[in-house]
């Protein structure tokens, strides 16, 4: 069955954006890019929310910005023909390889898992990450998280009086402090 992961950069204090709205301070060094570079690799379907949806819609098109370089092209590469599912009560239409969710995040989750395929399911948006949490969508939290504490803005985790054992499964430390934390749930 293929895994449902929720991925995003966070700061310290814990948020993925801080109160002004900014997160500038998720930039990545080429190391760090690297390596979402190799994690994109093994998804193969990303569901986002309408705000993270027209945030990467950069990407859509960044191929044809000449000043890109290699990695940048890699990345675009990679983004452009990886199926989304984009979760959205405004938006009419969606570019690219994307289409609007048809049902509920639970059936269509559901519907992904049932549907021969590979790759994760990948969650992004943290209102999108918090409705999967609290339904028990999510197996594994994979945070990466910066030197910087931004006091306040949007949570990576949801704010539910919900408990959820989490075994981990995977650290790294980059050379710009940043440190990534992979956990599974535990069932």
């Amino acid at each position: 069955m293929r895994s449902v992961t929720y991925s995003m950069g966070v700061s310290l204090d814990g948020y993925i954006v801080g109160p002004d709205g900014e997160f500038g301070w998720t930039t990545p060094d080429e190391e760090v890019f690297r390596f979402w570079i190799d994690e994109i690799r093994h998804v193969g379907v990303h569901l986002l929310g309408r705000r993270l949806y027209e945030t990467m819609l950069y990407w859509e098109t960044a191929d044809q910005d000449p000043t890109l370089d290699a990695s940048e092209l890699e990345w675009t590469a990679l983004w452009k023909p990886l199926a989304k599912v984009v979760f959205s009560t405004t938006l009419q239409t969606v570019q690219g390889r994307a289409r609007l969710a048809s049902g509920t995040l639970a059936q269509e989750i559901e519907r992904l898992r049932a549907e021969p395929g590979h790759g994760d399911i990948a969650i992004g948006g943290a209102t999108l990450a918090a409705q999967a949490a609290a339904s028990g969508l999510i197996d594994e939290y994979r945070v990466m998280v910066y030197p910087v504490l931004v006091g306040g803005g949007i949570p990576f985790f949801p704010h539910r009086e919900r408990r959820v054992d989490l075994e981990l499964v995977e650290t790294r430390t980059f050379s710009s402090d940043v440190v990534h934390l992979r956990y599974r749930v535990t069932r």
